[in-house]
């Protein structure tokens, strides 16, 4: 990954962990807390009900004139009875220095209920019950709640670190066709700038233009003007332009022309038939159209070999051969930045920009090709 993949991969990764965190703490804290008090309320109801039951034991006994018998309580329960000089007459209390007063106290380690339900019956003032459980089961329940927290993280930590792979593979696929996209473009540009830059030392040398001198700059030129044009095609591909009732054979006959002279530096002859046929479209993009077909019609075909261009009953053809696409790559030849094959450079847009005004113009488009046996293109316009 360059730095942009990696910050973006690294940025990804920390807002989703953090934002996973902070709501993994929010439900283990809600989680925590009702548990808390869950709790809480388990054991202030069960220390009421032991100090409630051993309160009518008490008054029980008193009406009754029976002796008072000892409550068999629990290992982590401890229960005292108070009398009404407030002296401890039975058990003991494990916190010191207890005001005595009716109600529910948390001191320390220890929940204890103080109870005036005896009435002073068998002169029983207060009923005092205690328990140091809950602090246990506090602790027992943070440990749970902290590493199922920890096991939830590590485990969003994980899926984010998958997952932020998964997100940045589109975006490294998208970089690398960028990357492969300049890399392409420079190379095209590199062969008529080197060719202008060429012919013009070598004129500027001669001090005359020689008729091969303007050729080679003539296919320069038409080279760069080329790329240009597909370029702008990709920014500006929404702009319709001014469609018109023209006739397309027109326009192919000025294309033909157009690339005459890069056909003779590669000593290939078109062989064309052209019947008038009309169809409302843009004549820039129809040109784009027809260039990018005969661009590519002479760039994959061999020296001395024959390129066929026809327009009959509405259907326009174009033949070489080329070098021909294998079968397997042919689904893949209308996407954009896409090469199926490295012979001649090329930056992978041109079958995209010609499938793509098809496309807005319905013409079907058809492909017959097989490796090494050539190439044709057919394309099919409405004719009026």
């Amino acid at each position: 990954m360059n730095d942009l993949e990696r910050r973006s991969f690294y940025s990804f990764l920390g807002l989703y962990i953090a934002s996973s965190l902070l709501f993994i703490s929010l439900i283990g804290y809600w989680y925590y807390m009702a548990e808390k008090s869950s709790l809480e309320r388990e054991v202030y109801y069960r220390l009421q009900h032991i100090a409630d039951k051993k309160a009518g034991d008490i008054i029980y006994a008193q009406m009754k004139g029976k002796p008072l018998h000892n409550m068999t309580l629990p290992e982590d329960i401890t229960l005292a009875l108070i009398d009404t000089d407030d002296k401890i007459t039975d058990g003991s209390i494990a916190v010191a220095n207890l005001h005595l007063k009716n109600g529910y106290y948390t001191i320390g380690d220890y929940n204890i209920i103080v109870s005036d339900a005896p009435q002073e019956h068998l002169n029983i003032k207060y009923v005092v019950v205690q328990s140091n459980s809950l602090k246990p089961k506090l602790k027992s329940l943070q440990n749970l709640v902290l590493g199922a927290m920890i096991l939830i993280f590590l485990l969003i930590a994980i899926i984010a670190w998958i997952l932020s792979k998964i997100f940045m593979r589109p975006i490294r696929q998208k970089v690398e066709q960028i990357e492969n996209f300049i890399n392409d473009v420079t190379h095209e540009l590199n062969t008529p700038i080197t060719g202008l830059s060429v012919s013009t030392e070598q004129a500027l040398k001669q001090k005359r233009c020689t008729e091969k001198t303007l050729t080679n700059i003539s296919i320069s030129t038409k080279q760069l003007y080329d790329i240009y044009r597909s370029l702008t095609y990709l920014n500006f591909s929404t702009d319709n332009g001014d469609e018109s009732l023209v006739d397309i054979s027109a326009i192919l006959e000025k294309s033909i022309l157009y690339y005459q002279p890069i056909c003779e530096s590669k000593r290939i002859e078109i062989v064309s038939s052209l019947e008038p046929c009309s169809f409302t479209i843009s004549d820039t993009k129809l040109q784009l159209l027809y260039s990018n077909l005969i661009g590519n019609a002479i760039k994959y075909s061999h020296a001395k070999s024959t390129i066929y261009i026809s327009v009959k009953d509405g259907i326009f053809t174009i033949k070489d051969q080329g070098i021909g696409i294998d079968r397997e790559k042919q689904k893949d030849i209308y996407k954009k930045f896409k090469r199926v094959t490295e012979y001649s450079g090329g930056f992978g847009v041109g079958l995209s920009i010609v499938k793509s005004i098809c496309d807005e113009y319905n013409i079907k488009i058809e492909l017959n090709s097989a490796e090494n046996l050539g190439t044709e293109f057919k394309l099919y316009f409405s004719e009026i």
